[in-house]
């Protein structure tokens, strides 16, 4: 199988690099080249373009930073959809509004081809081992075929669906990855405020009911004072916007999640867009002058687990 990128971001250089060290045949695109350039050297193929790069291959994987980038990379003249023909699959990788998903899916099947979503959780340490998790809605034919290179991509593969279910599940589970941060970030101050030692208060959580996968892994960079995920406050504001807009849908009103989305907006308005998503925290340390830095912390996360083919995850019925 031929393999076409299209976005090498933060998450989608890893992504991709996993398909390039497995020994896939792999084709990229991105609007920078120069982020491309590692894997030119290590053998990829170089499109000229979204349509070029879907003539040559038989799978075309898009993971891009937004819904307006996709329907762009999509939809253009010399977009994905116009290189499509009967046979070839498209899976969207990115975290993506469920409406615009399916809607392009329906585009993509109209033209003989089959879709897949397929976002991925778990952070950029786990994209680049391919330990992720990936959440893949399709019909069932579609991942059978899919799931090989799935479980290259990541450790743990759950079929959620048809299309949109993925994408309602992925803002779902970054809604949550949120909350928890927040929390994380008033935890630390408030324990730091009292005169805790902060090493103490993070082994406390680690091995208490009040953990969570974000306390563990972005707890360590925030208390490092590099706060580096790789993952930004405006892609942050994106996604919890993402699953407001589906409570919104259906009608559930919610109390804690408009507060999310309160504090991210506040937070791009005060550092930038483009700050890193747990620098949420100085909001605190702006407001008590308290300095959240511990000694002995990474300044970024690194996936100690080894790399391991993947597998379907089961849903109890």
């Amino acid at each position: 199988m031929k393999i076409g990128f299209i976005g090498l971001g933060n998450v989608g250089a890893k992504l991709a690099g996993s398909l390039l060290r497995n020994g896939f045949d792999l084709t990229v695109r991105d609007l920078d080249k120069t982020a491309a350039q590692p894997f030119l050297d290590g053998g990829a193929g170089w499109a000229d373009s979204p349509k070029s790069l879907a003539e040559s291959c038989d799978l075309v994987i898009t993971c891009l930073p937004s819904p307006a980038a996709c329907v762009t990379v999509m939809e253009a003249e010399d977009g994905v959809l116009a290189g499509l023909c009967a046979g070839k699959i498209w899976a969207e990788m990115s975290t993506t509004d469920v409406e615009e998903v399916k809607r392009l899916a329906a585009r993509v099947e109209a033209k003989g081809a089959a879709a897949i979503e397929c976002p991925v959780s778990g952070g950029c340490h786990r994209a680049a081992t391919g330990n992720i998790s990936i959440f893949a809605g399709c019909e069932r034919e579609t991942f059978e075929r899919m799931l090989p290179l799935l479980t290259t991509l990541g450790r743990r593969v759950l079929h959620t669906g048809p299309i949109g279910t993925a994408s309602v599940l992925k803002v779902m589970t970054n809604y949550l990855a949120t909350a928890n941060l927040l929390t994380v970030c008033e935890a630390l101050v408030t324990m730091k405020a009292a005169g805790l030692d902060l090493a103490t208060t993070y082994e406390a959580i680690a091995i208490s009911s009040g953990t969570s996968f974000v306390a563990e892994t972005e707890g360590q960079v925030i208390l490092n004072g590099s706060r580096d995920i790789s993952f930004t406050m405006d892609l942050v504001s994106k996604d919890i916007g993402l699953f407001q807009q589906i409570a919104d849908r259906f009608g559930v009103p919610l109390d804690l999640s408009p507060k999310l989305v309160e504090i991210f907006k506040d937070g791009e308005a005060r550092y930038g867009p483009r700050e890193l998503s747990p620098n949420i925290i100085r909001r605190l340390e702006d407001a008590t002058g308290l300095d959240i830095r511990a000694p002995g912390f990474p300044a970024e996360m690194i996936d100690d687990e080894p790399e391991e083919p993947g597998y379907e995850v089961n849903v109890r019925r």
